[in-house]
């Protein structure tokens, strides 16, 4: 491969020409219909990503965020209320909780798996907790046994973000549906990816499912009738329609992402690198594949010089972000996020990744390790 050849760390582009076909045919029958909001696509892909998941409903929302805020909302949560949250996540597991009007707690990593640490949730949890947000991050699901069990002691509900394991499991049963609720992100780059923003709430629940639909709706369960104030949380029929399309594929995508996976580890396996781990009783679907390094600017610095995207999924612990300064945390706090933030570095992972692509990664990685 050449040495100005160009690695992304997502190649969306090469997905998108293996379907553009079904994508077209399906944004026709969208544009036909001219149901551009919600409409059958959207209701289409619902009972597709239920039935996928063995639930009973799917509340399609306008982004990940959304579906977070949404779900929170039906579970009761309000303000004055505290919510568990891991603190090495993206910032809208712990936006969601601040637009609730609720305040989050924040709880240190688990080393093995970048996971919310359940050792730790029982002494965060105070007389104003509700409920335990554990993200599935990078892919890993997060021990939720052991999470169900602290909630279910504590009188708390279980709202699994799941916004980075479309199709991750969790002792053969797949993650989203231990909880009361979960919420998943259709972000492009997701595992499953919308071509725009898109998210969904999932749940048993038929009342949770109820609010959660009238909460994205303006409050309204028929038009133009409004039992409490909500938000335009709603999914375009484009996105629903491209996530109808590309559901059919996630199976085989997680897949390709499992073999990427496993090559990685194989070609980096004599290499001073620290490897993701992944659990005996889960399914990882590496929606990142993180890896662990000394020096991380002059790692990165060599990747970027042989063409080679790569990114920090995250640089900042979210005790030490601008946004929740005034929750008083200090540097010292929540050790294991913080070291782990200097020092990972997400490599390039898609399921179109092949071996040559990796062995050229791995290369370029070498001298700078």
């Amino acid at each position: 491969m050449s040495v100005l050849a160009k690695i992304p760390l997502v190649d969306l582009k090469t997905q998108y020409m293996q379907i553009r076909d079904e994508i077209h045919e399906a944004l026709d029958r969208v544009m036909d219909s001219a149901a551009f909001i919600q409409g059958a696509a959207v209701r289409n892909f619902e009972e597709a990503f239920a039935a996928h998941h063995g639930t009973k409903h799917c509340v399609a929302t306008s982004c990940g965020t959304s579906a977070l805020h949404v779900a929170l909302m039906a579970l009761g949560v309000r303000p004055g209320d505290e919510v568990i949250v891991p603190v090495n996540t993206f910032i809208a597991t712990a936006e969601a909780v601040s637009h609730s009007g609720a305040q989050p707690g924040f709880v240190d990593m688990f080393e093995n798996d970048y996971c919310i640490d359940p050792a730790k949730i029982e002494q965060a949890i105070t007389p104003r907790t509700k409920v335990i947000i554990p993200v599935h991050l990078y892919g890993q699901p997060a021990e939720l046994d052991e999470i169900i069990s602290i909630a279910r002691k504590h009188g708390l509900a279980v709202l699994e973000d799941c916004a980075q394991a479309h199709d991750a499991e969790y002792k053969g049963r797949k993650v989203g549906t231990f909880g009361q609720a979960a919420a998943f992100s259709f972000y492009p780059a997701k595992n499953l990816g919308a071509y725009g923003e898109g998210g969904a709430i999932l749940t048993n629940d038929d009342e949770i499912a109820r609010v959660a639909r009238m909460l994205r709706d303006h409050g309204s369960a028929a038009r133009y009738h409004h039992d409490f104030v909500g938000y335009n949380y709603r999914m375009h029929g484009f996105q629903g329609a491209v996530l109808g399309v590309k559901l059919k594929y996630l199976t085989q995508w997680t897949e390709g992402r499992r073999r990427a996976a496993a090559t990685y580890r194989q070609a980096l396996r004599n290499l001073p690198v620290g490897l993701p781990s992944e659990k005996a009783h889960v399914r990882h679907v590496y929606h990142l594949f993180v890896v662990r390094v000394k020096d991380r600017a002059k790692v990165m610095n060599a990747l970027l010089q042989k063409g080679v995207e790569c990114g920090i999924h995250y640089p900042i612990p979210l005790h030490l972000s601008g946004a929740y300064a005034p929750l008083g945390y200090k540097k010292g706090d929540f050790p294991v996020a913080v070291a782990a933030a200097a020092e990972i570095l997400s490599l390039p992972m898609y399921p179109e990744l092949t071996d040559g692509i990796i062995e050229y990664v791995t290369e370029a990685l070498r001298p700078a390790l």
